[in-house]
């Protein structure tokens, strides 16, 4: 038996869930990337604001490419559950925010139909940091963004709601990307100035694009994990999801049609979102990566036994207190000490089982933001950061070996650099004024010595 609306009320008694008729709720959100950690966070967080009393928010996912999701999904109505792995045991929750997902490639009419629609309100993003199709010096790669992006159903969306006197709406990014609302309006402010100019000044009066910061560790979910959830439930739920019991979501409060009363359930709305972003994307997501390369490296699988380890454990622990918390500017409410012993307890949960190779994916897109602004940051006074370049020594022995573009799309290139320049160059190849990753941050003489011996065999 497999999850459906028929079949959710012979779940256990101990599963909570919805009260909220989810036929009599219109769809308000539209969500491009609708994986796993939405359906663990944002959808979760909407699917209890509907309940406490705030409705018509369903939401519409929409897969870019794969029909994976939809094949998940859309058999169980979009029903699915969320499990919140403790050492405890397992604690489950139905979620009915979700009413179906559309992809893409086959289902275009009735995803232009919608975006136009005056009850969609907010469209959401969840497409990773290389969903947003930035060439490496941080602007918008047009012939990247007109190929199966994001920008081109967002612009034809304008098109039509202006045409038919309809209200803007909300673009809200969720990614771990910096400033991740002032990076999306931009990038869709240079899609319209080359595509599509005449609607540049409705989009600055209609649309939105507020900050967020998004937390919650959603392992990727396995066969194995379905299997034991079926046991559980009583029956089959193939859109699945396992997490931690933590979770954070911080929202500028800058709407452009109204938005979910989310603050009733525990998100923070806030004017500015920026020092709860610096922290989580320099000392969890910094550390993250680190831990997936270093971990991988000494035959780790999970996060959980790379945190163990006594060589690694404290390394992450100085990267995250003396490397990166003196970078963040903090909020009146922000205790960095006590987040980064958070962190550390989250990462030591062994029901989580969060693979290694799943935090190691995409590197050339996410250490940006993650290291090379800490190290920048800490260059400007003076200070250099052993503990990230020890994790950068590992990242790029890393790409040495790789060479897939589904494990980070820049890893030919970072291929080629290894082959053509070897370990003595491969650093200022890679990081220099003119680099791969050129950014703020310039290794110097020393950053240079550490970084060579730590690449050189023996």
């Amino acid at each position: 038996m497999r999850l459906t609306p028929a079949t959710a009320g012979a779940l256990p008694p101990e599963i909570s869930h919805f009260s909220y008729e989810r036929d009599k709720q219109s769809a308000g959100i539209v969500h491009f990337g609708i994986g796993a950690f939405h359906r663990a966070h944002q959808a979760w967080y909407t699917d209890h604001t509907m309940d406490a009393g705030d409705r018509d928010w369903a939401i519409v996912g929409v897969s870019l490419r794969s029909a994976g999701v939809a094949r998940q999904m859309n058999p169980q109505e979009g029903l699915f559950t969320v499990n919140e792995r403790t050492e405890l045991g397992l604690a489950s929750r139905l979620v009915g925010a979700v009413r179906k997902v559309l992809v893409a490639e086959t289902d275009g009419a009735a995803l232009s139909e919608l975006l136009a629609a005056p009850e969609t309100r907010i469209v959401s993003l969840t497409v990773t940091e290389k969903g947003y199709c930035r060439a490496p010096d941080g602007t918008l790669d047009l012939d990247l963004a007109a190929q199966g992006s994001f920008y081109p159903w967002l612009v034809a969306a304008m098109e039509a709601r202006r045409d038919k006197v309809a209200p803007g709406f909300t673009v809200l990014s969720c990614d771990n990307l910096a400033q991740n609302g002032r990076q999306l309006h931009r990038l869709i402010s240079e899609y319209l100035r080359a595509r599509a100019d005449h609607l540049l000044p409705w989009f600055e009066a209609e649309c939105r694009c507020p900050s967020s910061m998004v937390d919650r560790i959603v392992p990727a979910t396995t066969e194995e994990d379905r299997s034991a959830l079926a046991a559980h439930l009583g029956m089959k739920d193939e859109a699945a999801v396992f997490t931690e019991a933590f979770s954070q979501w911080v929202i500028e409060d800058d709407f452009a049609n109204g938005r979910p009363a989310w603050e009733r359930v525990g998100a923070q709305l806030v004017r500015d979102v920026e020092p709860y972003e610096t922290a989580k994307l320099r000392m969890l997501n910094g550390s993250h990566s680190a831990i997936a390369y270093l971990g991988l490296e000494r035959g780790h699988i999970f996060v959980h036994q790379a945190i163990t380890d006594p060589e690694l454990r404290p390394l992450i622990d100085r990267l995250m207190r003396e490397e990166a918390a003196p970078t963040v500017n903090a909020g009146p409410e922000q205790d960095l000490g006590r987040y980064a012993s958070s962190l550390m307890e989250r990462f030591a949960n062994p029901a989580l089982n969060h693979r290694l190779e799943q935090i190691a994916m995409d590197g050339s897109q996410k250490i940006p933001q993650r290291w090379l602004e800490t190290l920048a940051a800490q260059a400007r006074r003076g200070n250099s950061c052993p503990s990230i370049l020890t994790a950068m020594a590992a990242w790029l022995r890393h790409m040495q070996q790789r060479d897939h573009v589904a494990d980070d799309p820049r890893a030919p290139e970072m291929k080629r650099l290894w082959q053509e320049h070897g370990a003595k160059e491969i650093v200022q190849r890679t990081f220099g004024q003119s680099g791969l990753l050129a950014s703020a941050w310039h290794p110097t003489p020393a950053d240079l010595s550490f970084l060579t011996a730590a690449l050189t065999p023996g």
